[in-house]
């Protein structure tokens, strides 16, 4: 392969690239849905390989790449037109979590799980589920949130800074225990079941359960009922 040869690939594919990401919009370039990032990864795949394999045929090349980028114009084109196509091809967004509550069927359909969730919530600087008030999982598999509304406001010089007892952190996930949370809180399982106990629950009953930084419990029971952090 001699450099000439290289550096003319690497030229037009640089060029019918750019070309063609100009043309698919800035939606592809974000990759605002699963379809876009999976075309996006083909796209710059095809391009690749037409710099460094010699083996393929430039024209049977460039028809692969602009076949791929006219395809994906065309869904666009189509999810612009058509709010159906739209939900089969991108999906719709989940509500994950409602008024408070974990969805546990939405996650399941989602397969996410609690881990997942509690992920993407530190993404956005809430360590609690109970800070939220919706949460709504996009067809980019981004979670948008809407915090509760903090009750009546106070200002800053009427604040005293309480040291918070603990970072939250769940305890319960999907009715099971995590004992490696309650070591490094220095809690035990004794603790958690008085605690239970107060709230009248037993285990089994239990989806999630987290421990707040004033050291309250907050539970989120199976079936979507939750019981107020005391």
């Amino acid at each position: 392969m001699s450099f000439i040869e290289v550096l003319s690939r690497v030229v037009a594919a640089f060029v019918v690239l750019l070309l063609m990401t100009r043309i698919m919009g800035k939606k592809q370039v974000s990759q605002m849905t699963y379809f876009n990032y999976i075309t996006g990864i083909t796209i710059g795949a095809v391009a690749a390989s037409i710099t460094i394999d010699t083996s393929i045929d430039m024209v049977d090349a460039f028809v692969s790449l602009i076949g791929w980028s006219v395809l994906t114009i065309l869904v666009g084109f189509i999810n612009l037109k058509s709010p159906k196509a739209r939900i089969i091809l991108d999906g719709e967004p989940t509500i994950v979590i409602k008024d408070g509550k974990i969805l546990e069927k939405a996650l399941k359909g989602e397969k996410l799980n609690m881990d997942d969730l509690s992920m993407l919530l530190r993404e956005q600087s809430i360590f609690s589920i109970q800070e939220v008030n919706y949460a709504v999982l996009e067809p980019n598999g981004q979670l948008s949130v809407l915090k509760k509304v903090d009750s009546p406001s106070v200002s800053k010089k009427d604040i005293t800074y309480v040291k918070p007892l603990y970072i939250p952190t769940e305890i319960i996930v999907d009715g099971k225990i995590v004992p490696h949370n309650l070591s490094k809180l220095s809690l035990n399982q004794s603790w958690l079941e008085t605690q239970l106990q107060q709230f009248d629950v037993c285990l089994q009953d239990v989806f999630y359960a987290e421990i707040q930084s004033d050291g309250t419990l907050y539970i989120d029971k199976r079936q979507d009922d939750q019981f107020p952090p005391r």
